[in-house]
């Protein structure tokens, strides 16, 4: 790719504000940059006309503000995917779509710095004012490496600064650099554009710079010995996978019993203290009980988010990326289709926005349908209330909790369900001939860094509390409007010989008789030979808005049910009528029913949404949909069959 000298220093946008443009290659450092300079002044978009996603931050210089715009990772500007593509078009000064921005800072790795050097001659061409930042300097260092940063920055034409690792004082001194940016300037002769004179070019830049190539890294090296071996990497991944779940539970749980504990404090103060009934049960059982109910999981939440950070800042998520790999290539994926579902982990609309980075549009499909099967985020309060109510938490497998282990199948089933999901789409889609080659970083072993920790863990729970502030609140509401209504009126209750006192009995006939129950009487015979009943139906129908909905609905269910008991409520139910009338609701059948349902059923109304935007049309998001439901269904009625057998 070639661009004209675009002459001149940097503008200002409108706002009065400089937009700084941040440049680089995967695990160059240039996210963990990003994060140092905006600290939490950060906001997310998607750019015009596609899904991929935008990074801004508002960052305080000595002389005012900046803005910063962390762009997608790319390895070059010849772009083979819509991500690299959005890279290409923004620091274009002749695209029409893009505002180009006023400057531009582009990191390097200082140990694979022939390499990162490609990258940097194709931004140099541009013509727009440039600091090139070095990431990475202690390490080179502590393997030998050297490199004269002065000498660099001759040869390149361009200011470089160094920064390492936790160092705050070099980045307070490049919040002050980015005041000149104006100034920074370009190559007097830009780098040539022709690949085998670049090569030569970047030959002549590390000379003039006495780089000195690193050596390997000897503990890195003695590790993926182990880790990246094909029969003990496996077996290190899945054991790495058990603990972490072993983790989520047994860390967690102390945590979430008190946020419990605090949900029913308030709950129990609005039935005291709130005079107008309707009210106190609203402020109860619809706000309190339902929203409390999901947010009780947020320690779970956060820490699955403090687990995933530290394995990537470990570097361990890449390698797990080389072992699965393999087993993407028997999907009939590459290895790009592991991050897409990789990302899935944390929720499936990321997931498919990640599959822009998939060069085949046949590949992206495949990925995009196998994407919702990964078990996200979301499921996990599901998962946890349905664990609960199975498993005891002091029953033991050995030194190891049984939740634990149970938790660690489900998420072990979605990952299966998906690799066969995706085998079979790419098989239906027909797959496109010859490979686009695959680059995955491989990072020496470090320690991560707390504050890149922080920020994710803060991005997952600020948009978990987001999701409940919106969509789980609007979705708790209308639930509780569709349990409560219609009232029955004293005259109701006489003929039903009910007392208008007794609270737990009008409550119970509120329920049975509302328009919830009614909703989810009309659709029992699809789910009864699987075990539900009208009130676990009621949750699966409120979970199309969020599938953490079920467990809000299942809250104010229980609340509904045993107003001066909710917590134990749901272990009381018992079966209203049929063959099984009297007998407890939630047996381990049932329970394990439920669980393979959540593990299969397509219930969120935003994925479907999103692969609507990526495919252009509601045809691949309905046949998810139906394909996803089938499998939900058959899975969990055979999963009830079998544990009923088994108990």
């Amino acid at each position: 790719m070639s661009h004209a000298h675009h002459g001149g220093g940097a503008s200002v946008t409108a706002e009065g504000v400089s937009r700084i443009a941040l440049v680089g290659s995967p695990n160059s450092g240039k996210s963990t940059l990003f994060n140092a300079l905006s600290g939490l002044h950060t906001r997310t978009g998607n750019y015009p006309g596609v899904t991929v996603a935008r990074y801004e931050g508002l960052v305080q210089t000595p002389a005012g503000q900046v803005v910063v715009e962390d762009l997608p990772g790319t390895y070059s500007l010849d772009p083979i995917s819509p991500d690299e593509k959005v890279v290409e078009e923004i620091l274009d000064p002749d695209d029409g779509i893009h505002p180009t921005p006023d400057a531009v800072i582009a990191t390097v790795d200082a140990t694979t710095l022939r390499r990162s050097l490609g990258l940097i001659a194709q931004v140099l061409t541009v013509g727009l004012p440039t600091t090139v930042i070095v990431t990475f300097t202690d390490e080179l260092a502590r393997r030998n490496g050297h490199l004269d940063l002065a000498a660099l920055e001759r040869a390149l034409g361009v200011p470089v600064r160094a920064i390492a690792a936790g160092d705050p004082r070099a980045t307070d001194e490049l919040r002050a650099h980015l005041d000149h940016a104006a100034h920074w300037g370009t190559p007097l002769v830009p780098p040539p554009t022709a690949p085998d004179e670049v090569t030569g070019w970047i030959t002549s830049v590390l000379d003039s710079a006495g780089y000195r190539v690193p050596e390997v890294d000897a503990r890195t090296r003695r590790i993926d010995n182990v880790v990246l071996h094909p029969v003990w990497g496996t077996i290190l991944f899945f054991v790495t996978m058990f603990a972490f779940f072993q983790v989520i539970f047994t860390v967690a749980a102390p945590v979430q019993g008190l946020v419990q504990s605090f949900f029913d404090w308030l709950a129990a103060l609005a039935q005291t203290y709130v005079p107008i009934g309707w009210l106190a049960s609203f402020l109860s059982q619809g706000l309190i009980g339902g929203v409390g109910a999901v947010v009780v999981f947020l320690p779970q939440i956060a820490l699955l988010f403090v687990l995933i950070s530290i394995l990537e800042g470990t570097g361990y998520m890449s390698r797990a990326a080389f072992l699965m790999d393999r087993v993407m290539a028997k999907a009939g994926l590459e290895g790009r289709a592991f991050v897409a579902l990789l990302s899935s982990l944390a929720c499936a609309i990321p997931g498919i926005m990640a599959t822009r980075s998939l060069p085949s549009a046949k590949d992206r499909l495949a990925t995009m349908m196998a994407a919702p099967l990964m078990t996200c985020s979301a499921r996990l309060p599901v998962y946890v209330m349905l664990i609960s109510l199975l498993v005891p938490s002091e029953i033991r497998l050995g030194p190891f909790g049984a939740q634990g282990a149970v938790m660690f199948l489900l998420y072990l089933g979605g990952a299966i369900a998906s690799m066969g999901t995706a085998w079979f789409f790419s098989k239906v889609t027909g797959r496109r001939q010859g490979q686009l080659p695959f680059y995955m970083e491989m990072p020496p072993y470090r320690m991560p860094k707390l504050s890149t920790v922080l920020h994710a863990v803060w991005d997952a729970c600020a948009a978990f509390l987001r999701k409940m502030s919106t969509v789980i609140l609007g979705a708790t509401v209308v639930m509780w409007l569709l349990l409560s209504l219609p009232m029955p009126s004293a005259q109701r209750l006489q003929e039903a010989g009910i007392d208008r006192t007794d609270q737990a009995a009008v409550a119970t006939y509120t329920l049975n008789h509302s328009a919830a129950a009614a909703l989810g009487k009309a659709i029992e015979p699809v789910f009864e030979p699987l075990g539900f009943d009208w009130r676990i139906n009621i949750g699966i129908i409120s979970s199309l808005t969020a599938r953490e909905t079920f467990v809000s609905t299942m809250g104010q269910v229980a609340s509904a049910s045993d107003p001066a008991n909710p917590g134990t409520a749901l272990e009381r139910m018992t079966v209203e009528h049929g063959p099984r009338a009297g007998e407890p609701l939630f047996t381990p059948p049932v329970i394990a029913s439920l669980m393979v349902f959540f593990m299969f059923a397509l219930q969120c109304m935003a994925t479907m949404a999103v692969m609507r935007r990526e495919t252009g049309t509601w045809k691949w998001p309905l046949i998810a949909w139906g394909y996803m439901f089938t499998l939900a269904w058959v899975f969990a009625f055979l999963t009830r069959l079998v544990v009923g057998a088994l108990t």
